[in-house]
């Protein structure tokens, strides 16, 4: 009986509880549809998405694809390399395409210069190492004018310094000894005739004329000689000895001075044009504080054999002496200016390999590749013969950022104004064999190109056009015509070959 009853009362608690959670539910029912939530979406008719449009209504130049921005095309579409639309380029207001365009904040950040393109001097200007040598200009050779004994030498050999008027030799003239009596003898007489006669007796034998007055003066006889330097400077060579006999006329010594020596710098040939006489040298010696000016005061016109070069001659003064013979110095060496012409800051120049690029800005704050020809280097400038004008401004700092971008955005470079266009490289041909086709793309099994010197090999080539694979299959024998681009060999022609459907 009581287990009856216990079975009864909780059948009684489960059906209360599930009216209680029936009536909880039909109330949050009617809750809900009374107070609907305020973040759900309203339902209603959809509106389609339309890409907004330019308001300038722009001329379209060409679209292109983002992914190969330098291949063109003359209408819209979709991409035969990408599966993504064709976009277009637009044109500025004055026809041309539009350029780079970047907010000037941005460009501030990217820390973006820019640099006029002036015109400057045009001067060679180069850094060199030379080595210093003697003045051979500057060069004294001592001689005795009579015949005579070697009574004393003083301790000096070659490689000696000397300064101007030290006494060298001292020798016995026994010639100058008759001649003096006679001197003498009219000096009493008083002919003044014969007294300018015996005088000039007396320099020809080689007696100074200091030594001919000193005669006259005191009226002793002298018939020894000190010979001394002319100049200071280092004794070259010194060929005589005490107790020798000297000849009228032999040389005793060779004295090269010091107060100015030769800096000589080998240049290659194919700059030798750019130098010449009297081009304005500064030279830096270990030990001078300060550089020393020369010029350029000849260039020897014999070229090295072993290395090419041509030999500068710069003659630099050594006023204190420190710059001695086979010591190096490094030069910097500037030519007189040959005349102007426009340059640009080396740093702005982008070089692709095959031609030369600079980032043009205008006043609106676009960018535009601009094609260029260079010159010589100068300093930090590199000269434009074509391609800018002067008083624009390039883009000296950012400029690859730029051109990425340009690139990216299918922006091709201007070419060099007042020049002729190049032509098209020549197409060389050969037969081949269809392996694979892809979007933009061909493998092929090819014979030699005979004109590009290539052998017979398979490869993938790009395509000229998307539109040259149309109608072929794998397997085709055709003949195919390829053109060298800075990407490459490009397909630019199939045809069927001879006797194939």
């Amino acid at each position: 009986m009581k287990t009856r009853m216990s079975q009864a009362w909780k059948i009684f608690l489960i059906a209360a509880a599930g009216s209680a959670l029936l009536a909880l539910g039909a109330t949050g029912g009617w809750w809900w549809a009374g107070h609907p939530s305020t973040s759900a979406p309203k339902m209603g008719k959809t509106e389609p998405v339309i890409p907004q449009t330019r308001q300038d209504e722009a001329k379209v130049l060409y679209w292109y694809d983002p992914m190969v921005p330098q291949q063109h095309f003359d209408k819209p579409g979709k991409s035969p390399f990408m599966d993504m639309q064709l976009l277009p380029k637009y044109a500025d207001a004055s026809g041309a395409a539009a350029g780079v365009k970047i907010d000037p904040a941005v460009a501030q950040n990217l820390g973006m210069r820019l640099a006029k393109v002036e015109r400057i001097p045009l001067v060679f200007q180069a850094q060199m190492t030379g080595i210093i040598g003697f003045n051979e200009r500057d060069v004294a050779v001592v001689q005795n004018r009579s015949a005579g004994f070697v009574e004393h030498v003083w301790p000096l050999a070659p490689g000696d310094a000397v300064r101007a008027g030290q006494p060298l030799v001292e020798f016995l003239v026994p010639e100058w000894a008759a001649a003096q009596y006679e001197l003498l003898a009219i000096r009493q007489s008083g002919d003044a005739a014969l007294l300018a006669a015996a005088r000039d007796r007396l320099r020809l034998l080689g007696m100074p004329e200091r030594m001919i007055s000193a005669v006259e003066q005191s009226g002793v006889v002298r018939s020894r000689h000190t010979v001394t330097a002319p100049i200071g400077g280092v004794i070259q060579s010194l060929d005589v000895r005490a107790g020798m006999t000297l000849m009228a006329g032999q040389t005793l010594s060779r004295i090269n001075g010091l107060s100015t020596v030769w800096l000589e710098a080998a240049v290659p040939q194919a700059l030798a044009d750019r130098v010449g006489t009297g081009d304005r040298v500064t030279a830096t010696v270990a030990g001078e504080k300060t550089p020393i000016e020369g010029r350029v005061t000849s260039i020897v016109p014999v070229l090295q054999d072993a290395t090419r070069t041509l030999r500068v001659r710069i003659e630099l003064p050594n006023r204190n002496g420190h710059m001695r013979p086979g010591m190096s110095a490094q030069l910097s060496l500037q030519s007189n200016p040959r005349g102007t012409a426009l340059a640009v800051p080396t740093e702005s120049v982008i070089r692709t390999g095959k031609r030369a690029l600079v980032m043009l800005a205008d006043t609106q704050g676009r960018f535009t590749p601009v094609e260029v020809s260079l010159g010589e280097e100068i300093g930090d400038k590199t000269v434009i013969t074509a391609g800018l004008e002067e008083g624009q401004q390039v883009v000296s700092s950012g400029q690859f950022l730029l051109d990425s971008e340009a690139r990216l955005s299918g922006i091709a470079a201007r070419p060099m104004e007042g020049t002729a266009k190049p032509t098209s490289p020549p197409l060389h041909e050969a037969d081949a064999t269809i392996k694979g086709i892809a979007p933009g793309e061909v493998t092929l099994a090819h014979g030699p190109f005979k004109t590009l010197a290539m052998p017979g090999m398979t490869m993938t080539f790009p395509l000229g056009s998307p539109t040259l694979t149309a109608g072929f299959k794998v397997g085709d024998k055709v003949r195919v015509g390829v053109r060298q681009t800075e990407d490459g060999l490009v397909v630019e022609r199939i045809e069927r070959a001879e006797g194939e459907q």
